[in-house]
């Protein structure tokens, strides 16, 4: 069985994220996805060891959060900031970002 299928919050994002508006960039960040800005640059110009969310595949950014949720991959902080997010917030941040453009 596909991965998708595996994680069901990736599934979510990878729907949210096809049939979201054309202009899904110049929406409104949904509730959760500012805190995200603390660490994760929205500019490439911007040194630092924190990955850029900004144009990234939602279905990326939500298999990264299942995995901190999960326990599967190490981190310093995600591993809480994941857990306080329900499967449809990770999944609409996680299009969200995805929309976003340079």
């Amino acid at each position: 069985m596909g991965t998708v299928f595996r994680y069901p919050i990736a599934g979510l994002a990878l729907l949210a994220s096809l049939a979201g508006p054309a202009n899904a960039a110049a929406a409104e960040a949904p509730p959760g996805a500012s805190s995200c800005s603390g660490c994760h640059a929205a500019s490439a110009e911007v040194q630092t060891p924190v990955p850029r969310l900004v144009g990234r595949p939602a279905v990326d950014i939500v298999t990264a959060m299942e995995a901190f949720r999960l326990g599967q991959r190490p981190g310093t902080v995600m591993d809480r900031i994941a857990k306080g997010f329900s499967e449809s917030e990770i999944a609409a941040i996680a299009a969200w970002y995805a929309a976003q453009k340079e």
